[in-house]
């Protein structure tokens, strides 16, 4: 087992310290206004849930 752990390592190492060696993660500007508008669903949802939750003692 350690010999496949030093065995990749080796291999794989050198990639690691390149520069430049990471792209960026592709994300389209679609999903991301998708999930900001869920984000601002969810707050909303969980404020309205706070505030009916008070008189029995919540928050």
């Amino acid at each position: 087992m350690i010999h496949q752990w030093k065995r990749a390592l080796l291999e794989g190492a050198s990639g690691v310290f390149e520069r430049g060696g990471r792209k960026k993660p592709e994300i389209e500007e679609e999903q991301v206004k998708e999930l900001h508008a869920k984000i601002g669903e969810l707050a909303v949802a969980n404020s309205f849930l706070e505030r009916k939750l008070k008189p029995w003692g919540g928050k």
